[in-house]
């Protein structure tokens, strides 16, 4: 999804009820394995996300130019 063109922001939802959502492609990143990835926020914290535990990837319509990842409380 990383690698889209153009990017599209999107919603990454997890087994737990949590959701982070990937405003720019620069926000996300996937280990060598590619079991793994992190999602950055604009203040530089990070979440380490194992991708066994995603549910679903929500694609947004349009990009938007937001500041940084968003985690959110629920759906």
């Amino acid at each position: 999804m990383g690698e889209a063109s153009p990017f599209r922001p999107f919603t990454i939802h997890l087994a737990d009820g949590r959701s982070l959502t990937v405003p720019h492609r620069d926000f996300v990143s996937q280990s060598p394995g590619g079991r793994t990835i992190i999602v950055y926020w604009s203040d530089e914290a990070f979440s380490i996300v194992d991708l066994y535990l995603v549910t679903e990837l929500e694609i947004q319509a349009q990009a938007d130019s937001g500041s940084g990842a968003q985690p959110n409380a629920g759906n």
